[in-house]
């Protein structure tokens, strides 16, 4: 990447979106511009786990807003990162198709491991140098991530479904704090976080950091009220609870330093942070400058360096964990890829389906690690419920989606294959199944595939069909299985 490119990300929150602009120089990130809009969209989501109109028409004017600044950035400047509150709407689908069309860019949908992965990526890169292992706490709106890591690693990674807007909306309601609520807010909190000792003891890091929102407001809270700066204390925190519950309600809550896009959510905030520091017994939390924001610009950076997308590293990992033929495996990649190379035209959105069907390619037989019977049912099993660093759930469902239809009938793929890159990638992968089929590299240079208006063409050379009879017969039979779609095959095999 070359310095002075500049680099753009954006953090779809639940109470929050941030839009983050920095200029890259020999590795790291200069901030350029910061900007932050209170949506409050997990407030929006109803008992059925629906999204309000109200709260996806705050999410689409926020997203024209950030648009119009990142106006002529190319694709690989640009990454658009939603969690918790679209990973829980069912209707996310409607609110993501005018969202990407208004942004004018893709929106990742992570998991939490994933949001957990590149918080830690965003607070390690803005930490000094050290080899000190930390517990990384973020408290978001409707889901916490925590992280042990050292360096730029992290280590392990969990998401816990709590957080400021989720907890101030059930156990404070219309504001009001009294002791009583505190409490109870605590012990759920705590129950829900319980299992976090297991993961993450205390015997195992030896400094607790908190990224982004709550965290950050308390420390603002405390320094700007005569606490040192630079850091959340135990006292601290019992003091600020005091001083809401002598409130009664947070509307009535006067401190310097409280935002007033702060005030509805800071009672739930606060009573997660107070569970934390009780079950881990901290006396101390650093606030982070870096956040998920930050993670994703340097993952910008690093997609784009010689083996520094984590999405590579995350598949030579998932084929050795359910013990891949790594050779069949790169056989298959390389047929589909060349097949596909000819049907989809030369351009970066085409290179990065390629891209995507190469690893769809290499982890095409991941479901034989449980059964060789129905495998591919077993691998698109796999797929949609695989903690995958560095990749978006859409991105895994889509590859999940190819390994289900590699073979088979094509009707359990439903509405996935009425798109027509789709459907290019799946034909290809399903022809080079079908000329790997003996386990070695077929002679796939003189294969030919065409496309024209939803019509599939293959042709051999002269003389291919006698020297591979079985592959000239599996093609044949392929020819069978497009018909009952929208999308017509037919072969010239001489």
């Amino acid at each position: 990447m070359q310095n002075g490119t500049l680099l753009a990300a954006i953090d779809l929150g639940s109470n929050s979106y941030r839009l983050e602009i920095g200029r890259y120089h020999s590795g790291h990130i200069e901030r350029v511009e910061y900007l932050k809009e209170t949506v409050r969209q997990g407030n929006g989501l109803d008992d059925d786990k629906n999204l309000s109109p109200a709260a996806m028409e705050r999410g689409w004017e926020c997203l024209a807003r950030f648009a119009e600044r990142i106006q002529g950035f190319k694709r690989q400047q640009v990454r658009a990162v939603a969690t918790q509150t679209l990973r829980e709407a069912r209707n996310r689908d409607e609110f993501l198709s005018r969202a990407q069309a208004v942004l004018g860019f893709p929106i990742e949908v992570v998991s939490g491991q994933e949001e957990a992965r590149l918080i830690y990526q965003g607070v390690s890169h803005l930490l000094p140098q050290s080899d000190e292992r930390r517990l990384v706490v973020d408290i978001g709106g409707r889901s916490t991530e925590m992280i042990l890591g050292q360096g730029y690693q992290a280590l392990r990674m969990e998401s816990y479904r709590l957080g400021s807007v989720a907890w101030s909306g059930k156990y404070f309601t219309r504001g009001q704090v009294t002791t009583a609520a505190m409490k109870t807010a605590e012990i759920a909190a705590k129950a829900v976080l319980d299992e976090a000792l297991d993961t993450f003891p205390p015997s195992e890091w030896t400094a607790a950091y908190g990224s982004s929102g709550t965290v950050g407001a308390v420390a603002d809270i405390l320094a700007s009220n005569g606490w040192a700066s630079g850091v959340v204390t135990r006292s601290g925190l019992d003091w600020l609870i005091d001083k809401m519950i002598k409130a009664g309600n947070v509307d009535q809550l006067r401190l310097d330093g409280l935002k007033d896009d702060r005030r509805p959510v800071i009672a739930g905030g606060v009573s997660v942070l107070s569970a934390i520091f009780d079950l881990f017994d901290i006396q101390q939390m650093i606030p982070a400058q870096g956040a998920l924001r930050q993670g994703a610009l340097y993952d910008l950076i690093d997609r784009v360096s010689d083996g520094g997308d984590v999405r590579e590293r995350t598949v030579t990992w998932l084929a050795s964990r359910f013990s891949i033929d790594e050779a069949q495996a790169q056989r298959v990649s390389t047929v589909a890829t060349a097949l596909f190379a000819q049907v989809a035209a030369v351009d970066a959105q085409n290179e990065r389906y390629s891209q995507k069907l190469a690893w769809a390619a290499r982890l095409h037989e991941i479901g034989t690690h449980i059964s060789h019977d129905r495998s591919y049912h077993h691998g698109a099993y796999i797929l949609d419920n695989v903690d995958a660093p560095g990749f978006s759930l859409p991105e895994l469902h889509r590859m999940s989606q190819l390994v289900l239809g590699q073979r088979g009938k094509l009707r359990k793929l439903g509405a996935s294959l009425t798109d027509e890159l789709f459907a290019k990638q799946l034909l290809c992968l399903r022809l080079a199944v079908i000329l790997c089929h003996a386990r070695r590299m077929p002679e796939h240079e003189s294969v030919k595939l065409t496309y024209k208006a939803g019509a599939f063409r293959l042709s051999t050379n002269p003389g291919w069909a006698r020297r591979y009879p079985q592959s000239a017969w599996l093609l044949g039979e392929e020819v069978q299985a497009w018909q009952k779609t929208d999308w017509k095959l037919s072969i010239d095999i001489r």
